[in-house]
């Protein structure tokens, strides 16, 4: 299992940055997303479902995402979720927000990849945690960019 927990402040207000994490903007921070389909959308958004493609090289893996957890106030945004990918591997990742001031948001993105099956385990020793982290670091780079970006227009 490989785990992650990163936090950093971005320059930005918090609802500047959340906007980049609407399911219309999501390609923004997540390029490789290259489909998102509301499958069933739950008052209170918890245990909603989304239909996700997504691109790595020339193939593209469809997955299934719940919402597990979901928290939007003026000074804390939250998102859990979770997938299958591959039939390898269990995915949860978190994404928090809190508001510091009218111009900074400390952003803390966590989670966890655990291999389901034999192969999954495999491929999770040999992808390893150095790779994961550079994973990790690249999109909160993204999403500093682009809320950095988006507050300048």
């Amino acid at each position: 299992m490989i785990k992650w927990h990163e936090e950093r402040i971005i320059p930005v207000n918090i609802e500047t940055i959340w906007h980049l994490f609407e399911i219309e903007n999501i390609q923004r921070i997540m390029p490789n997303v290259v489909e998102n389909k509301i499958l069933e959308q739950k008052e209170g958004v918890v245990g909603s479902t989304y239909q996700q493609k997504y691109k790595e090289g020339k193939r593209i893996e469809t997955y299934i995402v719940e919402d597990l957890e979901y928290e939007n106030t003026p000074e804390k945004k939250h998102n859990k979720i979770g997938f299958t990918l591959a039939k390898a591997f269990e995915i949860e990742a978190e994404f928090t927000l809190h508001k510091i001031d009218d111009s900074q948001t400390r952003f803390i993105y966590k989670g966890e990849n655990r291999g389901v099956n034999f192969l999954g385990k495999v491929l999770l020793k040999l992808g390893g945690e150095k790779n994961n982290n550079k994973v990790v670091i690249d999109f909160m780079d993204l999403v500093e960019s682009e809320a950095l970006k988006e507050a300048n227009k």
